[in-house]
């Protein structure tokens, strides 16, 4: 059968379809000997489409093929007799299995797949969570359902559309998804260099130095988090239940989530030598063609005033480690960039285990809010100690890496309280659950958006592992048995997401003015230790109070229910000892109620509020109490609360 064929569109790189016709269109100059190549997917015969060089527009060759039934091909492309990837392919065949290794056998050959586009929107809209409600969760998708218990395949997009009723129950509203797009999760063997004849080993039977022996090959060090080059418009075929339709499932896993309020953020991992058009094209196309709601960028030297600068990601929420605000369109009337780096954890990872930490930073991360762009907060995440592990170990336990425990971070500011890893003692799980819970309160009373690493929030443990980038295994999957094990501190969790939803005081999307500027009784943001009202000279304290105006999270137009809302006062202790703060007296009619405890390990989050009659609160030792301001009824009699002894 004659190949009937035409020049292509260069409008469009890849593959597309124009009726009859399938255009092929990728980087080749004109010098190039260039072709496509087809193969059967049932079967060895290949057909070879040379490609004209009066088909070339700039940098670019393209080619119409007529009548092609793309249904039983896969490709790739040939330049100058070198096999290339398209790096436009919408599918990746090859990889339908994670971790093959009988791939080696096709010398790991993987090729370009033709996706039909199928799949049924409907009505689905993007939630646009606004700023002040985020609450976002990061994981794996395979390590959060390997040991899920659903019914469906583990490992899989299908597996998390099961666990999405879990997430929904937590409060999570932004999920954000480890790289889903393909990538190699192989390390695949390099070939080794040739060297001259000249300087070739020729063994003589009376050499006294012999030639290295040639070791065994070892099993490829698998890469797991996927922080690669990839094939950035394909779905990782391996995450889906069927591979054959990747694209189909992740595609019901993002509208599934927006059919419960929850945002999809993706993870995208560029090289430095990544062409920024291609970036560009690769954001553009997971919004219009997959609905995601966001991207986490990761790598250098990306085209980032390109990105906050384009309309058509204008509404698409972009993290990243840094803006200039000299290239940002302060005319839009959504706000979509987030800074996204590490300055959250380290400060606060020193206040809670007591390494040299400094009140005066920790402060400035809690209240730490932009004018054009938000700020994301962890403590923990998964380059680093999960959060049950920085209570657990003090120094990292990455020798099943195969590193010799010489890779990842040295510097975790952890402890492990008496015990290395875990223990019966129950005074030390008494002081690990208390910083746990800090470590909640801290997080969700901050005003940035917290970020929460999957299994956090039931004390997942890595057995003190900070880098599991290759730990295919259950170190590096959540173990959902801790969800029965622990439900005290997933009751908690939610709690906190709950108290943060009902005061936004304490997310207000505006930086704190530490005034009184619309005249509702106290600053928007204030400061207390020993006497009420301090300024913010923290040097050389362990001990403070931040209580937030909750009139400021409303409107001048909510007046009223600016005036009626609930302050909150928070009480942080960071010393050996007890310690004791002011507060600040209300207005006529209020009474602080004391709501959370973190040193009561049976009742941190109180069932009803107790009554603060005194002008200060006593904190026990390296614990945070959390106090709001109640309208007291003239008829509600006065209940006492048990003063803890100084």
């Amino acid at each position: 059968m004659k190949t009937i064929i035409r020049e292509g569109n260069y409008a469009k790189l890849g593959v597309s379809l124009q009726q009859e016709w399938t255009v092929f269109t990728f980087c080749g100059e004109k010098e190039d000997q260039c072709a496509v190549v087809l193969v059967e997917k049932n079967g060895d015969a290949v057909r070879r489409i040379e490609v004209p060089e009066e088909y070339c527009l700039g940098s670019l060759r393209s080619i119409a093929v007529k009548n092609l039934t793309v249904e039983e091909y896969v490709y790739y492309f040939e330049i100058n007799g070198k096999r290339v990837m398209d790096p436009y392919a919408r599918g990746i065949m090859g990889r339908y299995q994670w971790n093959d290794l009988s791939r080696k056998k096709n010398r790991y050959e993987v090729f370009g797949e033709f996706i039909p586009d199928t799949f049924e929107w409907g009505k689905d809209r993007a939630p646009e969570v606004s700023r002040a409600r985020m609450v976002m969760y990061k994981l794996h998708v395979r390590g959060f359902t390997m040991d899920s218990g659903t019914k469906s395949t583990p490992g899989t997009f299908r597996a998390l559309i099961n666990r999405i009723p879990y997430l929904k129950k937590l409060g999570i509203t932004t999920v954000e998804l480890m790289p889903v797009y393909e990538f190699e999760e192989l390390e695949l063997p390099k070939e080794p260099k040739k060297l001259p004849k000249y300087i070739q080993w020729r063994e003589e039977h009376t050499d006294i130095i012999k030639p290295p022996k040639k070791q065994e090959q070892k099993i490829p060090k698998l890469n797991y988090w996927g922080y690669k080059k990839g094939e950035y418009f394909a779905v990782k075929a391996s995450y889906a239940q069927e591979p054959q339709r990747a694209s189909q499932e992740y595609k019901t896993l993002v509208k599934k989530l927006h059919e419960n309020q929850i945002e999809c953020v993706m993870e995208m991992y560029f090289p430095e030598d990544t062409n920024h058009n291609l970036v560009l094209e690769v954001l553009r196309f997971w919004v219009l063609e997959y609905h995601v709601d966001g991207f986490h960028l990761l790598g250098t030297n990306l085209p980032i005033t390109a990105i906050v600068q384009d309309d058509f990601l204008s509404r698409t929420k972009i993290f990243y480690t840094g803006f200039n605000e000299n290239t940002i369109n302060k005319k839009r009337k959504y706000k979509n960039l987030y800074v996204y780096k590490d300055e959250y954890m380290y400060p606060v990872r020193r206040m809670l285990n007591h390494q040299d930490g400094n009140m005066r930073d920790f402060v400035d991360q809690q209240r730490k809010q932009g004018y054009h762009w938000g700020y994301v907060n962890f403590i923990a995440s998964n380059n680093g100690f999960t959060l049950a592990d920085l209570f657990m170990y003090n120094e990292k336990h990455n020798e099943a890496n195969g590193e010799n425990n010489q890779d990842g971070n040295v510097w975790n500011f952890s402890s492990n309280y008496g015990a290395e890893g875990p223990t019966r003692k129950k005074y030390i799980g008494t002081i690990r659950r208390m910083k746990w819970r800090n470590s909640m309160v801290m997080l969700f009373l901050a005003q940035g958006v917290p970020l929460v690493w999957a299994g956090d929030e039931m004390c997942n443990s890595q057995q003190g592992n900070n880098n599991a980038y290759c730990q295919d295994n259950p170190t590096g999957w959540l173990n959902w048995k801790n969800e029965s094990t622990h439900r005290r501190e997933i009751r908690f969790f939610r709690q906190m997401l709950e108290f943060r939803k009902k005061h936004p005081a304490v997310a207000n999307e505006q930086p704190f003015q530490y005034a009184d500027y619309r005249s509702l009784g106290c600053p928007d943001l204030s400061f207390h230790g020993e006497n009420a009202w301090i300024s913010d000279s923290f040097h050389g304290r362990q001990c403070l109070g931040m209580m937030y105006c909750g009139g400021y999270a409303y409107s001048e137009k909510e007046i009223k229910t600016a005036k009626n809302a609930e302050d909150v006062y928070v009480a942080y202790n960071f010393m050996f000892s007890m310690s004791a703060l002011a507060l600040p007296k209300l207005s006529r009619g209020r009474q602080w109620y004391l709501v959370i405890d973190t040193a009561d390990d049976k009742m941190p989050f109180l069932e009803e509020p107790l009554p603060c009659e005194k002008d200060r609160i006593n904190i026990r030792p390296q614990a945070i109490c959390v106090l709001v301001s109640k309208r007291v009824s003239q008829e509600e009699k006065p209940v006492k609360r048990k003063q803890v002894k100084e």
